[in-house]
């Protein structure tokens, strides 16, 4: 069986709906928090089980029968995602899981400016010390992001933000398709994988793109950090917020997620989602 957590999220949600078209109902399990919210799921034959990573003992019982588990990172700000990954890893270790999958992240390291991208480095490193074969989805960083960090160019022909680097803009749903042939196919991917799109650009490139699909002259502005931070804060943004957005602008500067690899257009059989696609048509799946 295959047990994928956080299924009612728009990631592993859409895996699980891609896992239903290439494996029998009756393999697929899921472990969500609130049961009556994956009643869809259900309807059409697939196990559903309360889980959730502060319940050990629930989650236990959620991946049980389990040969693989899909963990979903936490996208808590405010929570210890390593210590609430840590009790994942070791619930789906104590059910017989014979291997985990993570969705980790692009550019994950210890040292990255990027926070979340050293927990999934703490994350990774757990995996690699469960005794369970293990996968690491290095997702590139999601490409609906670019909505709210673009600003409205749209309305004022400038895309003003910090000082950038090359960003390997993936599309969310090609990732989580790409999770579900991994899961369900019979090669074997262990320790860290790179699911990204093809192209690593920076908002310069951007800008070009948005000239392109709007038909008028958009420019890139490079803006103070501070100055960025401000004009975020005036808008209404917590200042918490914007500064942990910063680092995802420090970490690319530093080529953090500049990193390409052919591997996510092989699994879909077809070209992924580019960024010019997304901006094109930023709710097209």
């Amino acid at each position: 069986m295959i047990v994928v957590t956080g299924a009612t999220g728009a990631l592993n949600g859409a895996t699980v709906e891609h896992l239903l078209k290439r494996v029998p109902t009756e393999e697929i399990g899921v472990s969500v928090r609130e049961v009556a919210k994956a009643q869809h799921f259900a309807d059409l034959g697939v196990r559903v089980r309360q889980g959730s990573y502060e319940d050990p003992a629930a989650l236990r019982h959620s991946f049980e029968e389990a040969e693989q588990v899909l963990l979903v990172s936490s996208n808590d700000p405010h929570a210890d995602a390593v210590s609430l990954h840590r009790v994942a890893i070791e619930a789906a270790v104590a059910a017989g899981a014979r291997r985990i999958l993570y969705t980790s992240h692009q550019g994950a390291g210890a040292d990255s400016p990027f926070h979340p991208a050293r927990d999934h480095a703490a994350t990774e490193q757990l995996l690699a010390e469960s005794g369970v074969a293990w996968t690491a989805l290095r997702n590139g960083f999601y490409a609906h992001s670019l909505a709210w960090l673009l600003g409205p160019w749209q309305e004022t022909g400038i895309i003003a933000a910090p000082a950038d680097g090359p960003v390997s803009w993936t599309d969310r749903a090609d990732a989580a398709e790409a999770a579900a042939v991994i899961l369900a196919g019979e090669r074997a991917f262990d320790g860290p994988v790179t699911v990204t799109a093809r192209q690593a650009v920076t908002f310069d490139d951007v800008a070009v793109m948005a000239s392109k699909a709007s038909g008028h002259g958009v420019t890139h502005v490079t803006l103070d950090d501070e100055a960025w931070i401000a004009g975020k804060v005036a808008a209404g943004t917590p200042e918490a917020m914007a500064r942990m957005t910063l680092t995802t602008f420090q970490a690319a500067r530093q080529g953090c997620f500049a990193g390409v690899d052919p591997l996510l257009a092989e699994l879909l059989g077809r070209e992924p989602r580019s960024v010019a696609d997304q901006i094109a048509d930023p709710n097209a799946a």
